[in-house]
């Protein structure tokens, strides 16, 4: 594992989106980096497909939807 330095601005991104994705510091990076790799090799999907890709092949089911009633 190696150190990675990035700017005072970019530190408090990554600080203030961990308390809302829940992540610690390094986690969020960590998916960011993972992210912005994939968007990268694969710029015909979008955010939303890669991410729904990467939780199937962790193996992620989740329940249907269910219509709300008005």
């Amino acid at each position: 594992m190696g150190i990675v330095n990035i700017d005072d601005e970019l530190h408090d991104q990554l600080r203030r989106a961990c308390t809302v994705s829940d992540r610690s510091i390094n986690a969020q990076a960590n998916f960011w980096i993972k992210v912005g790799m994939l968007c990268e090799l694969n710029p015909s999907l979008s955010f939303q497909e890669i991410v729904a890709k990467e939780l199937r092949t962790a193996g992620v089911q989740p329940r249907p939807l269910r219509a709300q009633r008005a």
